[in-house]
């Protein structure tokens, strides 16, 4: 396993293409890779080609097993990969045999990239064993084909940040003990919110006989023993429900909300939801619309903060009113209604709002907004949030036709990513709000299709 901790970097080698350069005598040089319990755990034909070698090139971690079968002068470390490359140019001129012992599949995170800039395809053969992930998520017993991976090794953490934010179904992370490993795993999921939200796996030494797998929950402790030959595991699943009372009053961690399984990450995130809520101004009753709903996350905050508002929660996903429901329950809150279907066909039975959150929608977004405008009450207020400036200038001028006071703000957050000496932020996706208030006086509104005055 860990394939990355002997994995390749830089630029070509000199190397060729099309076999081994001219004056090399041996070869091909024979590529093969194990898991971490080495020599003792490859198959028979490979072991072969480990002892019939002349020269061996392996990891400094498992020298001492191989000297127990190779003279000494048979071995050399693979760990850098420029002086391996001479190391064994010089062995094919000699028209020695080579093996290389790699960790997992040499081509993944492994020492075959730079084999291949420097030898060329021709002039290997490449004979992987299982990878990390394969091995991990065998020990765990699940399927793997959802599965999502970032590493770390010799990078900075954004990659996973930026993976949390989708909420994928399984994530593996190859760590990097010299920047924090486990634990820096650990604290970017707790600055996600997401701690609740996911199962934490440990993997240590995958292959060897001492391997240790087991799951570890928030506040258990990082074995005092951890090898650096580790990986993490993250598998999402329902976070444990809390009390309602317990539950901060607005501004919940996007860890509470149970999602869909097939569409993880398709909800509003925690700082973008407060900065809608208080868009919204919240009266004490009255009719709130959740247009294109997700997961529930802003109407269900919403009635923490107002108990006597109805909610009304629209959103086209399918099974979307079970989920919806589910959040409620958790939150300790009832909508009026969660409804399943599109807008605007979908609003003609809803009673006219004082409140809109209008999300998604695409194409038809107008066709929504226009709709919402001629329902909407004296002073209601309705609240979009847009990725895009061309969404913006399409919609703004209908607000304005419609004689809506209007703002518009942008809104850019950062979370803090852990580093092994600090912490970075971590840039979330930017947002624009559109936001436009009815008079609370009638008279002075206009229609959506009615022109403006001279």
């Amino acid at each position: 396993m860990g394939e990355h901790h002997g994995g390749t970097g830089g630029g070509a080698l000199n190397g060729s293409d099309s076999g081994i350069e001219g004056g090399l005598a041996g070869g091909p040089i024979e590529v093969v890779g194990c898991d971490a319990g080495g020599l003792a755990t490859l198959a028979p034909p490979q072991r072969a080609l480990v002892e019939a070698a002349a020269l061996v090139a392996a990891p400094r971690r498992l020298l001492a097993q191989l000297a127990d079968v190779l003279p000494a002068h048979a071995l050399i470390v693979s760990d850098r990969p420029e002086e391996l490359v001479q190391r064994l140019r010089d062995a094919l001129r000699q028209g020695r045999s080579c093996v290389v012992l790699a960790s997992g599949d040499p081509l993944w995170f492994g020492i075959g990239r730079t084999l291949l800039e420097a030898f060329g395809r021709d002039a290997l053969r490449f004979h992987p064993a299982p990878s990390s992930l394969q091995l991990a998520f065998a020990r765990i017993g699940r399927p793997w084909q959802d599965a999502r991976w970032i590493s770390l090794h010799g990078r900075d953490p954004e990659p996973l940040a930026a993976a949390l934010q989708q909420r994928p179904a399984a994530l593996a992370v190859l760590t990097d003990p010299g920047r924090g490993g486990a634990e820096e795993v650990r604290r970017l999921l707790a600055a996600s919110g997401l701690e609740s939200a996911y199962a934490l796996w440990l993997c240590e030494r995958l292959g060897h006989a001492a391997e240790r797998v087991q799951r570890l929950a928030p506040a258990d402790p990082l074995p005092a023993d951890l090898d650096p030959l580790h990986l993490v595991l993250l598998i999402a699943r329902p976070p444990d429900p809390e009390p309602a009372e317990t539950l901060p009053l607005f501004g919940l961690p996007d860890g509470a909300f149970l999602q869909h399984d097939d569409r993880p990450g398709l909800m509003t995130k925690r700082e973008v939801r407060v900065q809608l809520l208080a868009e919204l101004q919240l009266p004490a009753r009255g009719v709130l619309w959740d247009l294109g709903a997700g997961v529930g996350s802003v109407g269900l905050e919403a009635l923490r903060l107002r108990p006597q508002l109805q909610l009304w929660a629209l959103e086209a996903r399918g099974a979307s009113k079970a989920l919806i429901e589910a959040n409620a329950a958790r939150l300790g809150v009832r909508p009026a209604a969660v409804l399943e279907g599109r807008a605007p066909e979908g609003l003609a039975e809803l009673p006219d709002p004082d409140r809109v959150l209008v999300g998604g929608g695409g194409r038809q977004r107008r066709a929504i907004l226009e709709t919402v405008l001629a329902r909407l009450r004296p002073g209601g207020v309705v609240v979009i949030p847009l990725a895009t400036l061309e969404a913006l200038a399409e919609l703004r001028p209908v607000l304005e036709a419609a004689g809506l006071a209007v703002t518009v703000s942008q809104h850019q957050a950062w979370r803090g990513a852990p580093l092994a000496d600090g912490t970075r932020l971590a840039p979330m996706n930017p947002v624009l709000v559109l936001t436009g208030r009815l008079p609370i006086r009638g008279s002075s509104r206009r229609s959506p299709e009615s022109p403006p005055p001279a």
